[in-house]
C-alpha cells in the first residue's frame, strides 16, 4: 500500500480529532438545487440511489462517519453497502452506527481492494474535491463500477455564500500568508464544470452537473464555531486563529437581520456521471 502523503495525513489526523465533522456540518441544513429542494444534500444523493433502476452493491467513498451508509440502510431498498475511508476515528464512528453487514474498508480511494466491476453505484459526499491524484481516484472508481454504472458525488463549489464569503476571504488571507503553512488539498479542476469535464472524458459519459445551495442564517459566533472545523482555519496556529476570530465577528456584525443572523451557507455542487 503506498504511504500516506501529507495532505492524506492531516487530513486523516483531522477527522480521526474531530470525527463526524461533515455530516455535522451538512446533515441538518436543506440542500437546494435549480430544480428540488432536499432535506440536506446527504438526502440529495439518497435520492439519486433510491430512484435509480435496481441498485444492487453501493460504494461510500471517503464515508467519513456513515450518515450516507446509515440513511441508506434505513430504506426499504435492498442494498449491499460498502464505506472506504482512511480515517479510523470516523469509521468507527461509522462501524457503531451501522448494521453488521455494512462493509467498511480503511483504504485510500486510490487503491481499492474491490473487485473489478463488483459496484453498482458510487457516491461521495464532500471528498473527491480534496483527494490526492484525482485521476487515479476517477480511475479506480472506473474499475470497480460496472458498466453503465453510476458515479453520483456532491463536491465543493465556493466556501460560503454572499458577503459573509467576501468578509471572510479579505480578512483571512492576510493572516493565512502570514502565519499559514503551506498544503494544497485536492486538484483544482475539481472546482470548476470545465474541470470535471476533463477529469471524466475518460471512462464516464453522460456528464451532469447541478449548483447546490446549502443556506444558513447562523449568528456571527455560530458561524465562526462552524469554521473552526475547516480545513484552513484548524491549520492556522492558535495565536493567528484568534486573530482571525477577533477581526471577523465583529466585521460579520454589519451583516446581521433583524434577529441577530447572517444569511449565507455553503456553496456546493452536484456531478453525476455512467461509466462506459
Amino acid at each position: 500500500m503506498t504511504a500516506y502523503s501529507p495532505r492524506e495525513l492531516y487530513l486523516q489526523n483531522f477527522h480521526d480529532r474531530v470525527a463526524g465533522a461533515t455530516s455535522a456540518a451538512f446533515a441538518s441544513l436543506p440542500a437546494k438545487t435549480p430544480f428540488r429542494e432536499y432535506k440536506s444534500s446527504y438526502d440529495l444523493l439518497c435520492s439519486i440511489v433510491l430512484e435509480s433502476p435496481s441498485p444492487r452493491t453501493l460504494l461510500d467513498v471517503a464515508c467519513g462517519d456513515g450518515h450516507l451508509l446509515r440513511l441508506l440502510s434505513d430504506s426499504s431498498r435492498p442494498l449491499q453497502l460498502i464505506g472506504v475511508d482512511i480515517s479510523q476515528g470516523d469509521l468507527d464512528i461509522a462501524r457503531a452506527a451501522l448494521p453488521g453487514n455494512v462493509r467498511l474498508l480503511r483504504e485510500r480511494a486510490q487503491e481499492m481492494s474491490l473487485d473489478t466491476g463488483s459496484v453498482d453505484i458510487v457516491v461521495s459526499h464532500m471528498a473527491l474535491m480534496l483527494m490526492d491524484d484525482i485521476e487515479q481516484v476517477l480511475q479506480e472508481i472506473r474499475r470497480v463500477l460496472i458498466p453503465g454504472g453510476t458515479l453520483a458525488v456532491v463536491v465543493g463549489r465556493s466556501f460560503l455564500l454572499g458577503e459573509a464569503n467576501d468578509v471572510f476571504l479579505d480578512l483571512f488571507r492576510p493572516i493565512a500568508r502570514q502565519s499559514l503553512p503551506p498544503l494544497k488539498l485536492g486538484d483544482r479542476r475539481t472546482g470548476s464544470v470545465e474541470g470535471w469535464v476533463e477529469l471524466l472524458r475518460t471512462g464516464f459519459e453522460d456528464w451532469h452537473f447541478e449548483d447546490i445551495d446549502v443556506p444558513w442564517e447562523p449568528a456571527p459566533q455560530e458561524l465562526w464555531q462552524a469554521l473552526t472545523e475547516t480545513y484552513d482555519v484548524d491549520r492556522l496556529p492558535d495565536e493567528a486563529r484568534c486573530q482571525l476570530r477577533d477581526q471577523l465577528i465583529p466585521a460579520w456584525a454589519g451583516l446581521q437581520d433583524d434577529r441577530g443572523h447572517i444569511h449565507t451557507g455553503w456553496g456546493l455542487r452536484l456531478v453525476r456521471a455512467q461509466a462506459c
